[in-house]
């Protein structure tokens, strides 16, 4: 997990990570902190083994680590923060020593988090880890939540 933790230790993810904080100060819903990152990270491990996958942990940890690093973009410019975030992590995934292919493996990953539709097991576990991820049975404001507003009632899974 050497290249994991060159992406922890990254000037550009820290201060990514930083604007994504205070950009989402007063933000009443789930934020895209580090702690939803390595949420992420851990669930998408989880189900990479539970279905039989042979995806790399670095790679699953490289991909949930920045898929939420270009947050601050879509607030600041309206730029959906999928496209952003993959856009970002490219030269990090590139000082931290990742090849060609999968730099292009984890960013398309990044870039389709948000889809229904994927291309890869990696985008389709990084999409559904992200969903599960979310503490939305004990959240104080579910009523006020895009994916609630029909009053459906979140289960915990994970």
């Amino acid at each position: 997990m050497e290249r994991v933790n060159c992406i922890l230790e990254d000037a550009d993810f820290i201060r990514y990570i930083a604007k994504n904080k205070k950009l989402e100060k007063e933000r009443v819903f789930c934020r895209h902190d580090l702690n939803h990152l390595l949420d992420v990270c851990r669930i998408s491990w989880i189900l990479n083994l539970e279905e039989g996958l042979p995806i790399d942990k670095e790679k699953i940890y490289a991909a949930g680590l920045l898929h939420d690093i270009g947050r601050w973009a879509e607030y600041e410019t309206g730029q959906d923060h999928a496209i952003a975030s993959g856009e970002l992590a490219e030269g990090i995934l590139d000082r931290c020593g990742f090849s060609d292919n999968e730099k292009t493996y984890i960013v398309e990953a990044i870039k389709s988090h948000r889809k229904k539709e994927h291309s890869t097991d990696l985008s389709r576990i990084l999409y559904k880890a992200d969903k599960l991820s979310r503490p939305c049975f004990s959240c104080e404001v579910i009523g006020k939540c895009k994916r609630f507003k029909q009053a459906e009632k979140p289960l915990l899974i994970y």
